[in-house]
């Protein structure tokens, strides 16, 4: 009888040894080979973008253009960012990973005007949103947020939109064409 206990015991003791192991592996899991840490993958390459010149205030009916070069750094693991509008002078970087301790996309903004913006999102119903926490400007509180939809392999829509009632309706403040140029 003793000898059953005993081993029991070994087993049981092998049982606490091994799972908290296992558990500790799959933990260790790098989010971005996760399905989820590749949602953001249709966006990796080079893009030709182009918007409505008067969004900037350009001549209407004209389009303004610019290039994007985004890749994976880091033992592929985080997304990089590279814009470039020539006409307007405006360059910035971003840098986009998945959380998956929060579920969620957390992207950084940098640019040469100065610029540092967070956003945290997801992909869902074929579009992946990105949003900033609400801040104030002017005395008055917004959040912004991108948008990326109508995703095929060669093109997509990205817009930027702001929202001063707490995200119950948005307004267009940018709307880019991406065409994949390679």
């Amino acid at each position: 009888m003793k000898k059953v206990h005993v081993s029991i015991i070994l087993l049981i003791g092998q049982f606490l040894w091994i799972t908290p192991n296992l558990a500790q592996e799959n933990q260790h899991q790098r989010p971005c080979d996760l399905p989820e840490g590749k949602q953001l993958d249709f966006w990796l390459g080079h893009w030709e973008l182009s918007w409505p010149a008067e969004q900037f205030g350009g001549t209407p009916g004209t389009l303004q253009h610019g290039t994007n070069t985004v890749t994976k750094i880091l033992d592929n693991c985080i997304i990089y960012e590279s814009f470039r509008f020539p006409d307007g002078n405006f360059n910035g970087h971003s840098f986009s990973v998945y959380d998956a301790r929060s579920h969620q996309w957390k992207q950084t903004w940098v640019d040469n005007k100065g610029s540092y913006l967070l956003f945290t999102g997801e992909f869902k119903d074929g579009k992946m949103i990105l949003s900033t926490a609400p801040y104030t400007r002017n005395g008055k509180t917004f959040i912004s947020r991108m948008v990326f939809r109508n995703i095929t392999s060669d093109s997509f829509d990205w817009d930027w939109q702001r929202s001063s009632d707490n995200g119950k309706t948005w307004q267009d403040m940018w709307n880019i064409h991406y065409q994949r140029s390679e």
